[in-house]
């Protein structure tokens, strides 16, 4: 499992000291949340350099941080040498709501939290009800094989039962969602018939799953991997053809593999809350899809190839590092009416200026209206992120 410090190279959390031997680093210890954080940086560095350290340490985007030393909130550009920051300064972080990745803030300095988290609210129950085990009767599994669905969701399962391989092709929707499985075995491919697998809110790290056996699953129409722990993703992912939904929300990714372009079935990818930094160009042949959530990644330019996306109706992009959107996205992406942007650079301005704007908007508005028609509207302005003023001004 790797530990959330690891995502800094610069700073040493697990210790106080400077991890430098020279005289050019300092290390800073910056407060937030209850918990001090040593940081190691160079005695140039500018407060901007020191949020791109912080954020891997704390999930706060470096828009979202606010860094107070001596009462005084630090500008980005200036030095921390220009407000006497020396070796051991202590600096004070403030968050802003919302401007984070991941799961949130990291409040608590642990190597697995989310694991930790679902263990302790586990315990919480254990504490109120007696603790028992997840019994299979042979009864269940017979009705398994009658109706063709498996549902062990938040059964506080540690593995998958012996009893679910013995359905074989019986099966076609296996749930085991929001349980403390650690390992998904070879058997997997025994359930040839299986068109959706959930697997997410468990203990996941891509070592833990045996992607050939996954892999065999050629009639899987919808997987869940979100909230595991899974850092990177085997290219032959894309194998599966038949995919038409993929979600991948709140793990640790950094990239999707370049051949997602051969899922041309794919109609819905949840990808928010990664450390997702670029997207494959490839994944303009995903002709099928209608949703793309990318927010809370590590965004700062999308491919041209979005544009080619002519079934695209919804794109998420809220709190990430774009300062515009592909040039083709209005004018190739003719069905597009939602759009978020919040929590990014993009203004209303720089929207206006792309070929397309005007239609699209003109379809958001219709369908703000039909959303106000049917009172689950509340607002009548553009309200998807992009601000009507220049930043700056």
């Amino acid at each position: 499992m790797k530990k959330n410090s690891e995502s800094g190279p610069a700073a040493d959390p697990a210790s106080g000291s400077d991890n430098s031997t020279g005289t050019n680093t300092i290390t800073v210890q910056v407060k937030f949340s209850g918990r001090t954080i040593p940081v190691s940086v160079p005695t140039e560095a500018a407060a901007r350099d020191l949020k791109s350290l912080l954020q891997p340490l704390t999930n706060v985007l470096p828009r979202g941080q606010k860094l107070i030393f001596k009462g005084k909130v630090l500008e980005d550009g200036a030095t921390l040498k220009s407000y006497q920051i020396i070796n051991g300064s202590k600096i004070m972080l403030v968050a802003s709501q919302g401007l984070h990745q991941g799961e949130g803030p990291i409040t608590k300095p642990t190597s697995s939290s989310q694991s930790n988290t679902r263990r302790i609210v586990s315990n919480s129950r254990d504490s109120q009800h007696p603790k028992t085990e997840t019994r299979i009767e042979k009864s269940r599994a017979e009705r398994w094989k009658i109706t063709g669905v498996v549902a062990l969701s938040e059964s506080q399962l540690k593995e998958v039962p012996e009893e679910v391989w013995g359905c074989g092709s019986s099966i076609r929707v296996l749930d085991l969602g929001t349980n403390f499985i650690q390992q998904i075995p070879s058997k997997i491919s025994d359930l040839k018939s299986l068109n959706k697998l959930l697997l997410n809110g468990n203990d996941l790290s891509e070592d833990s799953i045996c992607w050939e056996g996954l892999l065999s699953l050629k009639l899987l129409s919808i997987l869940s991997l979100s909230n595991n722990r899974l850092t990177t993703l085997p290219s032959a992912l894309c194998s599966l053809t038949c995919l038409s939904q993929l979600h991948l929300a709140c793990n640790k990714l950094t990239s999707l593999p370049v051949e997602i372009g051969s899922l041309t079935q794919l109609e819905v990818l949840k990808a928010n809350n990664n450390r997702i930094s670029s997207l494959p160009l490839s994944i303009g042949n995903c002709k099928s899809l209608i949703e793309i959530d990318l927010s809370s990644n590590l965004l700062t330019e999308l491919p041209e190839t979005l544009g080619s996306l002519c079934n695209l109706k919804a794109l998420y992009l809220k709190n990430n590092g774009v300062r515009t959107v592909p040039t083709t996205l209005f004018k190739g992406c003719q069905q597009l009416s939602i759009l978020d942007l919040h929590g990014t650079e993009i203004t209303n301005d720089v929207l206006r200026q792309i070929e397309g704007w005007e239609e699209f908007d003109e379809r958001r508005r219709s369908k703000h209206q039909k959303q106000l028609d049917f009172r689950v509207g509340s607002s009548g302005v553009f309200d998807e992120g992009a601000d009507d003023k220049t930043r700056g001004h």
